[in-house]
């Protein structure tokens, strides 16, 4: 595929990294002036521990980055991943240590708060870690960059100046999206107290917007003047937002549905300090598996290490691709789909022409660090079949196990020779300890189900080990079509087959799962069947 062919097919693309790379296109039909790079951002607030919706906001950014440049044929672009770590802690987190210590800092910018963990800096810089470490793991191209250093070291200073020299056009934006109490306190500024180090919601005069000095009353009730430059201060979130849109000179930014009218409001005051919103997509946002919003503070939602604790890096992706518009819900659950899904869309890729390549979600997802596709990329058999096999063997099943079992289906069956596989074969065996085993119950077969059972027993005896999957599915087939065993449809037999040999409601093809498992070993699962059944 040649780069115009490429070019072409991405512009009429209906994908949706690229219908938000053709907003970028629009900005800059030229390209950015002067060569400069298109500045991507998206933003963190490290109150809490990263999870996935953190996550996904970095890689659903930098499938639009990746998309922009196929456009343009490779316009240089920039990813700067920011940390709002100057806000003042609201609340302290579920999910952390040390709580005590927490409390006795609330109010205090994260940055400047010990870490509970007792392993960095501050609790910020702990939580920029995390976050560092699992966008390296992911092998992002991204600046980090932390609002305390920027404040701090003075590089936020201009923009500062700027936000006082129009603290009145930004008040008229903001009051009216107050409530009259709130008003009355309302700044677009915070300072932070000299005497405690609390980030204060007073009112503020503005004394000189060149050297940045205001006046404010402390929490002793102290009259203060005192600059906002050099970390004295910060500014209240819509307000920061559209600050640092103005001072990096943002072009693309997403976030969730739930900053809507900060979004609103934000891209009013940008333009009062003379720059220009950003473009960008807001998506709707993940639930819980009891439909509950996620919150950092309360965890429960899905982490990044329990995701690739139960899945692989690759189906994680995946699922955060999916969608971005309609809301989906991050529970262990979700998993198993997502792992297989990936897998079916990346076979079909390699033969699939450019337009439908280009909506492939395996497309765009190995593009966002540069891999490609190679011809029949495939797996041998599905995370679906492994959970059953895995089930079947029990809580105490080894890889080793697995892949013992893996040779009677894969030529070299080792994690060296498919190293793909052996992350499926590692999360079916965590998924099946923490989650498949202390619940699966085989039940009894009835009258009917036993005899179709001796049946397939009698049939497998009676042909080769080395039987092919299909041969063994029609076996299984013709068997459940049948009249003679009563079954209404196949469907019910196949049940049948998942909850007495597999203690499972859901289970896989059995013509795969008998020649992955063996057939010798599957007659004995049979045998157990039977012998639960017999009066």
């Amino acid at each position: 595929m040649t780069e115009n062919a490429l070019i072409e097919a991405a512009r009429v693309s209906k994908a949706w990294p690229f219908q938000e790379a053709q907003k970028l296109l629009k900005r800059f039909p030229q390209g950015k002036p002067g060569g400069a790079p298109v500045l991507f951002e998206t933003g963190y607030g490290p109150s809490g521990l990263p999870h996935i919706g953190t996550f996904q906001e970095v890689l659903r950014t930098t499938l639009v980055r990746r998309a922009y440049e196929a456009l343009t044929g490779g316009a240089p672009t920039r990813l700067v991943a920011f940390s709002d770590d100057m806000d003042g802690l609201r609340k302290v987190p579920d999910n952390v240590p040390n709580a005590q210590l927490l409390e006795a800092n609330l109010g205090k910018p994260l940055s400047r708060i010990p870490d509970p963990f007792g392993t960095h800096e501050s609790f910020a810089h702990h939580n920029n870690a995390m976050l560092r470490q699992f966008l390296d793991r992911f092998g992002f191209d991204y600046e980090f960059v932390s609002a305390s250093d920027r404040y701090n070291a003075g590089g936020f200073d201009g923009a500062l100046s700027d936000v006082l020299r129009h603290y009145d056009a930004i008040m008229g934006v903001m009051l009216p999206t107050l409530r009259e109490e709130r008003r009355k306190t309302y700044s677009p500024v915070l300072p932070i107290s000299p005497a405690t180090g609390v980030v204060l919601q007073v009112p503020i005069e503005v004394l000189d917007a060149a050297t940045g000095m205001i006046r404010f009353t402390d929490t002793d009730g102290a009259p203060i003047e005192q600059s906002v430059f050099g970390g004295k201060a910060k500014l209240q979130w819509k307000v920061d937002w559209a600050m640092r849109w103005y001072a990096l000179c943002v072009d693309y930014e997403m976030c969730g549905k739930d900053l809507t009218d900060s979004v609103t409001q934000s891209g009013k005051i940008v333009q009062i300090l003379g720059g220009r919103r950003p473009e960008g997509l807001i998506y709707e946002l993940f639930l819980d598996e009891n439909g509950e919003k996620i919150s950092k503070s309360k965890g429960n939602g899905l982490t990044i290490e329990q995701w690739l604790t139960y899945g692989t890096e690759e189906s994680l992706e995946f699922y955060l691709f999916r969608e971005p518009k309609s809301a989906k819900q991050l529970h262990v659950g979700v998993i198993p789909k997502a792992v297989d899904e990936y897998w079916q869309f990346r076979a079909n890729l390699a033969g699939q022409p450019i337009d439908k390549q280009l909506g492939n979600p395996v497309w765009h997802l190995l593009r966002t660090n540069g891999e490609r596709a190679g011809a029949g990329d495939t797996v041998p058999v599905t995370f679906a079949l492994l959970l059953n096999l895995v089930g079947v063997l029990g809580a105490d099943a080894s890889a080793e196990q697995v892949w013992s079992y893996l040779g009677n289906y894969v030529a070299d069956a080792n994690p060296q020779a498919h190293p793909e596989l052996g992350e499926m074969v590692r999360a079916a065996l965590a998924t099946n300890r923490d989650f498949i085993a202390p619940t699966l119950q085989r039940r009894a077969p009835s009258a009917n189900e036993a005899e179709a059972l001796r049946a397939l027993d009698e049939q497998l005896a009676a042909v080769g080990a080395d039987a092919s999957a299909e041969t063994l599915q029609n076996i299984v087939y013709e068997i459940g079509k049948d009249e003679a065993y009563g079954f209404e449809t196949l469907r019910d037999w196949f049940k049948a087959l998942y909850e007495t040999l597999l203690g499972s409601a859901q289970g896989p093809r059995m013509g795969s799962f008998i020649a992955l498992y063996g057939i010798a070993e599957t007659r004995k699962l049979i045998a157990q069947a039977l012998h639960v059944a017999a009066p």
